[in-house]
C-alpha cells in the first residue's frame, strides 16, 4: 500500500491550545501522533512510503476561498510585524483571535485580528511560523493518495497532518486548516462519482459545508452527537443537503459510550447508502478518536472494532483514498490505524 507522507508536518507544532473554560494545555494534535503511526507502519512489509507530489494551489483553491488561503499564508508574518514581544520569542507564542464572527453579517474585517476571528472557528486552530508549509504539504499528501487511487485503481493512504475535516470553505477549526479529504474528493470528482465516509469521532462539519449543495459527491459522517459534542452547531441528523445536494449528505450522530456493535450498525447503514450511490471512488476520513480511551472522545470502539470497520469498508471493493484525521490516544494510535489499513492492502 502506498503511504504518502511528508516530514513538513513537524513545522506545525504550537506550544499550547486553549480548552473549554479558557484552560491552556499542551497541543494535543502534535508531531508525536505521526511518529506513532510511522513506527507502526514501518514494521509492515506492505507499507511503501512515498513523498507527496506538488499539485500547486489550484486543487486547493477549487475547494477553499482564495482570501482565506491568503490569510493562512500571511497571518504569522503579519502578526510578528505588529507585535515586537511575539517577534522576540516566537517559539512561545501561537496566533489566535479573541473575537469570533457570528457570520450573521458576513463582512470580512480589514484588520489582522478581525480576519482571524472571521476565518477561525475556535482556539485549537493555532498558527505558528511553520503552519502554512505544513498544511500545504498535508493537502498534497491527500492529493497524492487520490492521484494514486485514480491511476492504479487501488487504495492508498494519505498520512496527513494537520488533519482537515473541520476546515470549511473559508474557516479553520478543530486543528484543521485545509480540508484534505475534500480537496482529494473534489479532485477525484472530475474522474467519476465520489463518496466521502467520515469515521472520525467528531462531525465532519467542514466537509459538510463544502459539499452541502452538490450531488456529485455523497458525504456521510458517523460521529458523536453534536448535542453534547464538538463542533456543537452542525452534524445533526436532519441536515441532509440543500438545493441540488438535497439527500446527498447524511449525518449519523451517536450517543456517548457507543461500542463496537452500535458503531458497526451505523457503519452498515452508511455503507448501504454508498452502495446505492454507486461511486467510482471512495474517500475515507479516518479518525481514530472513536477508540475507547481517547482523551477527546466518549466512544468505546476497540482494536477489534477497527479491524471490522476496515474489513467492511474494504468489502465495497472501491478504489479508496484513506485520509488521516484525528486520534489522540497516541500510544495506541499507530496500531489502530494499521489495524484499519491492513484490510485495504491486497492487490
Amino acid at each position: 500500500m502506498k503511504i504518502f507522507y511528508s516530514d513538513n508536518h513537524r513545522k506545525h507544532h504550537p506550544p499550547f491550545e486553549v480548552f473549554d473554560g479558557g484552560k491552556r494545555v499542551p497541543y494535543l494534535e502534535n508531531p508525536n501522533r505521526m511518529d506513532q503511526i510511522l513506527h507502526a507502519l514501518q514494521k509492515k512489509d506492505w507499507a511503501e512510503f512515498i513523498e507527496p507530489l506538488d499539485f500547486g494551489l489550484d486543487p486547493i483553491l477549487a475547494v477553499h476561498d482564495k482570501d482565506y488561503m491568503t490569510f493562512l499564508a500571511t497571518a504569522w508574518s503579519e502578526w510578528l510585524a505588529l507585535d515586537p514581544e511575539v517577534a522576540a520569542s516566537p517559539d512561545q507564542n501561537a496566533f489566535l483571535p479573541a473575537t469570533f464572527a457570528l457570520r450573521r453579517m458576513p463582512r470580512v474585517p480589514s484588520t489582522l485580528l478581525g480576519k482571524a476571528g472571521y476565518y477561525m472557528m475556535d482556539l485549537s486552530a493555532c498558527i505558528v511560523a511553520g503552519t502554512y508549509e505544513a498544511i500545504i504539504s498535508s493537502a498534497h499528501c491527500a492529493l497524492s493518495a487520490a492521484d494514486s487511487t485514480f491511476r492504479n485503481q487501488h487504495s492508498a493512504f494519505g498520512l496527513c497532518r494537520p488533519p482537515g475535516h473541520h476546515a470549511g470553505k473559508d474557516y479553520a477549526g478543530g486543528y484543521c486548516f485545509i480540508n484534505n479529504a475534500s480537496v482529494a474528493a473534489n479532485w477525484l470528482s472530475s474522474k467519476g462519482k465520489v463518496a466521502i465516509l467520515d469515521i472520525d469521532y467528531h462531525a465532519g462539519n467542514g466537509t459538510q459545508d463544502i459539499f452541502y449543495k452538490r450531488n456529485d459527491v455523497l458525504t456521510i459522517s458517523i460521529h458523536g452527537d453534536p448535542d453534547f459534542e464538538y463542533p456543537h452547531f452542525i452534524g445533526f441528523a436532519d441536515e441532509t443537503g440543500a438545493d441540488a445536494g438535497l439527500g446527498f449528505h447524511k449525518n449519523i450522530p451517536l450517543p456517548k459510550d457507543t461500542g463496537n456493535a452500535e458503531y458497526l450498525s451505523a457503519l452498515d447503514e452508511a455503507l448501504n447508502l454508498i452502495k446505492n450511490f454507486a461511486p467510482n471512488y471512495l474517500v475515507v476520513s479516518a479518525g481514530m478518536d472513536t477508540f475507547d480511551g481517547d482523551p477527546l472522545g466518549t466512544f468505546k470502539v476497540t482494536r477489534e472494532g477497527f479491524a471490522e470497520i476496515g474489513k467492511r469498508i474494504a468489502a465495497l471493493h472501491l478504489p479508496t483514498a484513506v485520509i488521516m484525521e484525528g486520534g489522540y490516544a497516541n500510544e495506541a494510535l499507530g496500531t489502530n490505524i494499521v489495524t484499519l489499513l491492513e484490510n485495504f492492502n491486497s492487490p
